[in-house]
């Protein structure tokens, strides 16, 4: 262990800095404290202002508690400008500031994925058409792999992938008429402008001269371009992952983006941390013999020096029923052999649908708990109308509140409607709710789609006045 706390392959890492650099950690390694102990020494060992960084995370939560590291490290003023975020955060910031390039005017809309479900569904009603789930994943899977949908159509192995792909095509230019992006569109449309425009590349790789990359084993292959169009050539970065960590090939994740990186900079330089701070030599034993089980490109084995520990524990069980009763059973025994608190255990359940046996049983046993990863009430689909209503009767020019609530409850304002209304929008530059009382949107929709239309922006126009005289409670 060194001055600073480090252990040998932790400080070797902290101090690298003249080749790429991959961190290969195992789970508890102290992979964190390695990218916030190098923001430090790239700030005051490589004279490099916080500005110029860009510490990338998987999550907000992650980027939060980064930030919130690295400021007990720095001072304020050392810590200025710095960039922690999401990949995400990173397109966004990319996408506001090179907006008029990219074809998108100021105030567009960033859909969700309930509001991408919603569009797709009125697409497809179009075609007469019932659309699952299935279209959008598809979509998202092509956007992921920066696949556009000339290459989706070309590349289609049958009808329903072949429908996929020309769905796409007008899923993607509808909502460029909303003025709107979806999630996956923060990856690609920065990722197509740094193709397409060296001079703003240039200007970005200046902005951003040093990238620090957490979870890296779930990059997609459009998040991958994005980092080897932001580093340039000189690989100006560390990335820190573990393809034995990888659980998120189902939504694109590309853990083989590992191994690309030997071959897309030769001068990378690999770390390994397999000290484990976290568990026991019995827990890592077991995990070591799991993954080894594993197809995994690099080796590496997990030790620890907290001893062996407790031996693990398997109770088989005949039900469902019974697994709940036993788990239950085993927490009240430990939290009075040991005095503990019901703050010390945590259950980990496989699926979702398990939450209701145990939630019955904790209430039954009245034992606190509170479930993680639920749906947010701001979350819910009627929680979101509602809002998008009280959104668009105290701003109407905010899009999307616009887009959310035109068809919620249905109106029979079409796809097609709207498109054509985002087009005369852009085109005049106005807000969606203002073009619809235009005058040259005539020219645009026929008799009875306008009515459709003015109908619906009459009625919230005449809301809008009558709000302005009602308390909170009434409207």
């Amino acid at each position: 262990m060194t001055n600073s706390g480090l252990n040998a392959p932790q400080q070797a890492a902290v101090e690298h800095f003249t080749s790429p650099l991959l961190v290969l950690a195992g789970a508890g390694s102290g992979k964190t404290r390695v990218i916030t102990e190098k923001i430090v020494r790239l700030i005051r060992n490589q004279r490099l202002p916080a500005r110029y960084i860009a510490a990338i995370t998987f999550t907000n939560k992650a980027a939060r508690e980064m930030q919130a590291r690295v400021k007990t490290l720095l001072s304020k003023e050392e810590a200025r400008g710095l960039n922690v975020s999401t990949f995400h955060t990173l397109g966004l910031k990319i996408i506001r500031q090179e907006l008029k390039t990219l074809g998108y005017k100021p105030g567009f809309s960033i859909f969700d994925a309930q509001d991408s479900g919603t569009l797709l569904k009125e697409l497809a009603r179009k075609d007469n058409l019932e659309e699952d789930d299935a279209a959008r994943w598809q979509i998202s899977s092509w956007k992921n792999a920066f696949t556009s949908p000339q290459q989706a159509l070309s590349s289609a192995e049958d009808e329903k992938m072949a429908y996929h792909a020309r769905l796409y095509e007008r899923y993607q230019r509808q909502l460029q008429a909303y003025n709107a992006m979806d999630f996956d569109d923060l990856i690609v449309l920065p990722v197509q402008l740094l193709e397409s425009q060296p001079q703003i590349r240039e200007k970005w790789q200046n902005r951003l001269r040093y990238l620090l990359i957490d979870e890296y084993q779930d990059t997609n292959a459009c998040q991958y371009r994005l980092v080897k169009l932001l580093t340039g050539i000189e690989g100006r970065f560390t990335v820190v992952g573990d393809d034995d960590q990888s659980i998120y090939a189902w939504r694109g994740a590309q853990p083989e983006n590992l191994a690309l990186l030997s071959k897309d900079f030769p001068t990378l330089k690999i770390i390994k941390l397999e000290q484990n701070y976290r568990s026991t030599t019995h827990i890592l034993d077991a995990a070591n013999q799991l993954i080894a089980r594993n197809p995994h490109v690099f080796e590496k084995r997990l030790w620890s020096a907290l001893g062996e520990g407790r031996k693990l524990q398997v109770m088989p069980c005949s039900s469902a029923e019974m697994e709940v009763q036993n788990v239950i059973s085993e927490i009240l025994r430990l939290k009075f052999k040991h005095r503990t608190l019901y703050h010390d255990f945590a259950i980990l359940y496989r699926g979702n649908h398990q939450s209701r046996l145990f939630e019955s049983k904790l209430r039954e046993q009245n034992i606190p708990y509170k479930v993680s990863g639920g749906t947010s009430f701001f979350a819910r689909a009627e929680i979101k109308d509602i809002i998008g209503y009280l959104r668009l009767l105290t701003n109407p020019d905010d899009d999307t509140a616009f887009l959310r609530i035109v068809n919620t409850p249905r109106r029979e304002i079409g796809a097609a409607t709207l498109e054509k209304l985002g087009e005369y929008a852009t085109q005049r530059e106005s807000s969606l709710f203002s073009a619809s009382f235009e005058m040259g949107l005539t020219e645009k929709l026929s008799g009875r789609a306008l009515m459709r239309l003015q109908r619906f922006t009459d009625w919230v126009r005449e809301l809008s006045v009558q709000v302005d005289d009602m308390d909170a409670a009434a409207v």
